[in-house]
């Protein structure tokens, strides 16, 4: 044993940081890195400089969106031991603004019952659960626990519902004993994806689930007893694949002051564009059934980069803000990342609107770059082709317009390697394209270059058409008119793009660009 009686100031210094090392080593999964640390790990290659990613090792779904005493939560499926998905956790990151995230610990790890599988969170007000008190109410959590014995053993009832609760804002996670409040006593095969939220219309707690390839709905007054209600999506919308992740909201259009309920369901596959995407159905819920008299498919995001999204709980303020994971499980687990997989897409507005048919549009928060210098670049205009180069163009926002109806465009984002991302217009078939197929690294995956990622064209009014376009490292969210449309999608250049083009006969306006800082 040491006698620090006998040493000086300066050794009983080094030893104490000795000891603070070591239990830093210890403790690795509870202890968050300091920010000189965080800076070096977030200078990787391709790494995201203001979209979230984890510090290290695999993330997919966003789990348990909930606002809660000033903080955004965002919890996430996590693998802290591997880059490639695994035993699933929940990660856990804060926000004060939706734009500066923190690393927090994990929050729920697997036990006897399984893997953490996806979810929500939900803050119980009046603690209607007993898991709290009115002082100090619990925020609680509901998932899957996958059973991976269960799953091997190829037997249909391996997945189940439990809870957790947490009596400082988030941080930690008490499991409810008695676990799990939603058994699976039909036997259903991928029985999961738990998103609860309060119905003020019935006073109720309602849950919804997915069961294969339809949405299963359920009540509750405590959070721990629950009533099956009914089931949405046997015969409506895309059935190519698993449904997953489901949400269910009200929207009211701003112009006509209508009411419609929007239900998200992702599937994988079964997108149009190949692999994973999200579709959505708008109709009425009245508290035990949701209805719609949609006869097409309908989806959030047409990019092949923006899977199982859900939007926040116990929001502030009266809207709907969404995130998804930024990826495919067509090629997920083999993109050319090392030390960390996988970011999630900006927070986006979602909004309803209606010409001749109900459409969901979603841009991401105008918080994100308040504040940030908007500059006009210095053009040159060669043959119809309006050009600038920038060396900050990975990491900014760049906005201009066009007028209607659209003629036909080419819109380019290079580096001096000659590799490219092109998006085109098609005024003939009044669609969209996105073309990755010479924009860096695409070998990795013989299904990450194509196909053509391609997005009917949809439009709210005849005034000039408005384009936001988001990049960041290895990535891409392109908005057209307002959010009516949207193409996410992830690239990996051996060099930063530098170098815009736009080729079109219309006449550019309000081209401009801004600078988005890390915010790491």
């Amino acid at each position: 044993m040491i006698n620090l009686k006998h040493l000086t100031l300066k050794e009983i210094a080094i030893f104490s940081l000795f000891i603070v090392l070591i239990s830093c080593k210890e403790n690795n999964k509870s202890i968050i890195k300091p920010k000189d640390t965080t800076e070096m790990t977030y200078n990787e290659n391709f790494r995201p400089q203001y979209h979230y990613s984890p510090e290290a090792h695999w993330m997919n779904d966003p789990n348990g969106l909930v606002y809660h005493n000033g903080t955004y939560h965002l919890y996430f499926q996590y693998h802290p031991e591997s880059s490639i998905w695994g035993p699933m956790h929940w990660g856990h990151a804060t926000s004060k603004n939706l734009k500066d995230w923190e690393n927090e610990p994990v929050a729920l790890a697997p036990d006897s019952l399984g893997y953490i599988f996806s979810g929500s969170a939900v803050v119980d007000s009046l603690n209607s659960s007993g898991l709290g008190t009115i002082e100090n109410p619990p925020l609680v959590a509901m998932f899957t626990y996958h059973d991976p014995k269960g799953a091997e053993a190829k037997t249909t009832d391996y997945q189940y519902q439990g809870i957790a609760y947490s009596l400082d804002n988030g941080k930690t996670f008490t499991k409810y004993k008695n676990n799990p409040v939603v058994p699976n006593t039909d036997k259903l095969v991928d029985f999961r994806d738990p998103k609860v939220f309060w119905d003020t219309s019935t006073q109720k707690w309602i849950l919804i689930l997915v069961a294969g390839d339809y949405a299963m709905f359920y009540n509750s007054d405590n959070l721990i007893d629950w009533t099956y209600l009914s089931e949405f999506g046997r015969d409506r919308g895309a059935h190519g694949g698993v449904w997953e992740c489901p949400d269910l909201f009200p929207l009211t259009i701003a112009e006509t002051g209508e009411t419609k309920w929007i239900l998200l369901i992702s599937i994988n596959p079964g997108a149009p564009n190949g692999g994973s995407g999200t579709q959505y159905f708008v109709g009425d819920f009245d508290g035990k059934t949701f209805t719609s008299n949609q006869q097409d498919e309908k989806w959030i995001d047409l990019g092949r980069d923006n899977y199982a999204g859900i939007t926040y709980n116990n929001l502030p303020q009266e809207e709907r803000i969404f995130i998804g994971w930024m990826s495919n499980w067509e090629y997920g687990q083999e993109t050319p990342t090392e030390a960390w997989r996988s970011a999630m897409t900006l927070p986006r507005k979602l909004e309803l609107h209606k010409t001749t048919d109900y459409f969901l549009s979603n841009n991401p928060l105008p918080e994100l770059t308040a504040g940030l210098d908007t500059s006009s670049p210095e053009i040159k205009k060669e043959s119809g082709v309006t050009k600038f180069t920038d060396p900050n163009l990975n990491q900014s926002k760049i906005s201009f317009k066009l007028p209607k109806p659209l003629s036909n465009f080419e819109l380019k984002l290079s580096n001096t390697k000659g590799e490219f991302l092109a998006i085109n217009y098609n005024a003939t078939t009044k669609e969209y394209s996105l073309d990755r197929s010479k924009s860096g690294q695409v070998s990795f995956s013989d299904k990450f270059a194509s196909p053509l990622m391609k997005a009917p064209a949809i439009f709210k009014d005849n005034t000039a058409s408005d384009f936001a376009i988001y990049l960041d490292s290895s990535s891409i969210e392109f908005f057209a008119d307002g959010g009516s449309n949207a193409l996410t999608a992830q690239f990996f250049p051996n060099d930063a793009f530098t170098n815009f083009s736009l080729a079109t006969k219309d006449e550019i306006k309000e081209l401009s660009i801004i600078h988005i800082p890390s915010i790491w």
